[in-house]
């Protein structure tokens, strides 16, 4: 077990925007959510510098909607920053294993989203990148994640790539155009977040350049999203940033204006939360995972075992809990109620492709070298078997 920043490292949960992500702990016991920052960030002075700024408004974020951050190096070889650890699937692992949400659950989504954006921006920041692999589904409600590093992270992906920092899809007209961002992009990505919830897209699917033309062009599709909520959703995604609602006035779309008057206050039991729909697959980590690792045990069975293809660069990693891309030093993690495809195209000789398709329309392909066919086309067949497995077909 290694040490980062006097925080034990247990085990890696993901890829972020920013770096890797581990569940660390505290030396008393308590589990936090680690991210560290890829190489080529930490040499960049433009980042570290915004990343300061960043993680010192991030630090007064409150409510109850956010992952608070917990400490920070932004000065350690490589920077580093530690949220709360907030058990819990996605909001896009929810939505694959659930489906879409009905009406009462979209409002109470709405409405705990723009509670979580009024707490970011009261500080000063604006998240940029909200979507439903950053919104986790708590026990207690909807958490946002990664507000406080987006901005710094857009500093450093802009001078490398020249290209819009965020997602395709959720993405504001005017971050597409590279145009100022301000809390109102939030609320954009915010409408888009509901579309997706009601088991629509609001700009269809395609490649990123298209997402993001529709998006400055044309109208959303609100085809899915209950009458109730339509007016809602639309007023956060219109085009002129000043025509959509603050946090505080979707509030009100969703909920309905406070009382003018407020009722006398008496201290009884807690209003329980609204309730939502637990994920039908993928069991959630517990609050406070195991401080010790269990007892040995017996080896699992040869359908549970990991199967690992690969070659000199790239490689691919399919177990019980989802499928793992590594090209040269760059890995990417897709849990099973994400993935709505594994498609696996063979090429000439020993060369084939295999593409992780997701929910939200995005695809990532790996190509590998088998270098003899009959070896494609039994890594294939293995890959496939263990594919239909986990995704009924």
């Amino acid at each position: 077990m290694h040490h980062i920043g006097g925080y034990a490292v247990e085990r890696r949960l993901g890829e972020g925007g920013m770096g890797t992500v581990f569940l660390a702990r505290t030396r008393g016991g308590r589990a936090v959510a680690l991210k560290v920052a890829k190489p080529e960030l930490a040499v960049d002075p433009v980042f570290r510098e915004r990343f300061r700024a960043e993680v010192a408004a991030a630090r007064t974020v409150g409510g109850f909607h956010t992952a608070p951050v917990v400490d920070a190096d932004v000065d350690g070889n490589p920077p580093w920053l530690a949220t709360a650890y907030i058990p819990g699937p996605t909001l896009a692992e929810q939505l694959a294993a659930n489906g879409p949400m009905s009406e009462p659950h979209l409002r109470a989504l709405a409405a705990a989203l723009a509670e979580a954006l009024a707490s970011i921006h009261a500080c000063g920041l604006v998240h940029r990148d909200l979507k439903p692999g950053n919104i986790i589904m708590a026990a207690d409600g909807p958490r946002v994640l990664d507000f406080g590093i987006a901005r710094a992270l857009e500093s450093s992906r802009l001078t490398a790539t020249g290209t819009a920092f965020g997602t395709p899809g959720y993405l504001s007209p005017e971050q597409a155009l590279g145009q100022d961002v301000t809390g109102a992009s939030d609320v954009f990505a915010l409408g888009a977040v509901l579309v997706a919830a009601a088991g629509g897209s609001a700009w269809g699917e395609g490649t990123s350049m298209a997402l993001m033309y529709r998006s400055v062009h044309e109208p959303p599709d609100l085809s899915e999203v209950p009458a109730g909520l339509r007016e809602a959703v639309a007023a956060c995604l219109h085009k002129d940033p000043s025509a959509r609602p603050t946090p505080g006035a979707l509030l009100d779309l969703v909920t309905g204006p406070p009382h003018s008057t407020p009722a006398a206050y008496t201290p009884t039991l807690a209003v329980p939360p609204p309730a939502f729909p637990p994920p039908a697959s993928a069991p959630t980590q517990p609050a406070t995972p195991p401080r010790f690792p269990p007892a040995a045990m017996a080896p699992p069975p040869e359908h549970q075992q990991p199967l690992v293809i690969g070659d000199r660069s790239a490689s691919i990693t399919a177990d019980t809990t989802g499928v793992t891309l590594q090209v040269d030093t760059v890995e990417a993690d897709f849990d099973w109620p994400e993935i709505s495809a594994v498609i696996c195209t063979p090429g000439r000789r020993g060369r084939f492709t295999v593409t992780v398709r997701l929910h939200d329309g995005m695809s990532y392909p790996c190509e590998l070298d088998a270098r003899r066919a009959d070896q494609r086309d039994a890594w294939i067949g293995r890959l496939r078997d263990l594919v239909g497995r986990h995704l009924g077909r």
